[in-house]
């Protein structure tokens, strides 16, 4: 089973004259454990896919899977909890971390488990043992203000990573940093591919930045244009 399947996948904004076609008939699979990047320049769509498949812009036109279940067909099925989808099927990584503020690194991770009903303890409990796997264990109890641009955005990862998704969408998580942490993180998103048997998508438009991703789709004026394996961009 693909872990994403998309099929025509058109998104229009406005009617007639004024009629914007941000992606016009994108059509690909990814597979549970692959890291695939979305390569192009800014408005070239490539945000909207991930939008699209993240259930937060409903799809003018075709079909969106996520773990085997038909969310959007011409526009979202009926009988379908987006709220809870996203909730248990999604992971969301920004290119701001988006962190509280007057939250520690733990209890920031703490949240996104606990919206999902887990105990006070177990989700403490959860949240050090990721943020530990992601070499912060010793920052547990800093805020934001006190971590670094990458620690800041590793706790963003472990806080995507909390409910273990099946699919966990990055939308620029590179942009804020210089180039070495963000080849640092781009290969831990890798790593995590593997490891959690996640399909994580990455939207990007730095070409430096896709080394080592398992599949790259270039996207340009609303369309793929072109797929590439690793080594051949």
């Amino acid at each position: 089973m693909y872990a994403i399947e998309v099929e025509k996948l058109t998104k229009i904004y406005g009617k007639g004259e004024t009629a914007v076609t941000a992606i016009s008939d994108a059509n690909f699979q990814v597979k549970p454990g692959e890291l695939v990047a979305f390569l192009g320049p800014s408005g070239s769509g490539k945000t909207t896919i991930l939008t699209c498949i993240g259930l937060i812009n409903e799809p003018t036109r075709g079909k969106v899977v996520i773990d085997g279940t038909t969310v959007a067909d011409s526009g979202w099925q009926n009988g379908i909890d987006l709220k809870r989808m996203r909730r248990e099927k999604l992971g969301f990584i920004f290119q701001a971390h988006n962190l509280i503020p007057f939250l520690t690194a733990v209890e920031n991770v703490m949240v996104a488990l606990q919206i999902n009903g887990v105990g006070r303890k177990e989700a403490q409990k959860r949240s050090a043992e990721l943020l530990d796997a992601l070499n912060l264990g010793h920052r547990l109890n800093n805020y934001p203000s006190a971590l670094s641009g990458g620690e800041s955005q590793r706790v963003a990862i472990a806080r995507a990573l909390a409910n273990k998704p099946k699919v966990i969408l990055a939308d620029e998580p590179t942009a804020a940093l210089d180039t070495e942490n963000g080849k640092n993180v781009m290969a831990l998103l890798k790593l995590l591919a593997v490891e959690n048997h996640s399909a994580i998508l990455v939207v990007t438009h730095d070409h430096r930045m896709v080394e080592g991703f398992d599949r790259i789709f270039q996207v340009s004026d609303g369309r793929i244009i072109g797929e590439h394996k690793n080594g051949d961009i």
